[in-house]
């Protein structure tokens, strides 16, 4: 799965850099495994600007700068929650473009109620964009790398 993961970072990374633009990660369920498949590729720092993981509300408030105002009405593992986080770490880095993911990797569901194998992923930028997927398995790596290939 991680060499599937790096063919799709190198697709993002020479698609960032034919049109001259960066991009920004956070994630969370993914556990880096989205970063980690971006910083692999040769070149990434002329497309790549950084990342975080953002596991607890202590990470979202001391890296994104979400505050628990913010986060009146929303809950954690949604898409709009994706897209907050998605556009947070594209302004907090400057990049044309932010991406995130957020869900359950497993092995049982997360404390909002989601399944194991449930991500919402986000893009922020030129674009916005949101997806939820759903992936029958409660195998924690195996969700995680599903999680960043659908990412990328």
């Amino acid at each position: 799965m991680a060499a599937l993961a790096k063919v799709n970072g190198s697709v993002v990374g020479r698609l960032l850099k034919e049109r001259n633009q960066t991009l920004a990660v956070a994630e969370s369920s993914a556990g880096g495994l989205i970063n980690a498949a971006l910083v692999t590729v040769s070149g990434a720092s002329a497309w790549y600007l950084g990342g975080c993981i953002v596991y607890t509300g202590a990470s979202r408030a001391a890296l994104l700068g979400i505050t628990a105002h913010d986060m009146a009405g929303l809950r954690p593992s949604t898409e709009p929650f994706a897209r907050l986080l998605a556009q947070r770490v594209r302004d907090g880095l400057g990049a044309t473009w932010g991406l995130s993911e957020t869900g359950a990797s497993g092995p049982g569901g997360n404390r909002y109620g989601d399944k194991p194998g449930h991500a919402c992923i986000a893009v922020s930028g030129p674009v916005d964009a949101s997806i939820t997927i759903e992936i029958d398995s409660e195998d924690r790596e195996f969700n995680m790398w599903a999680f960043t290939r659908r990412a990328l």
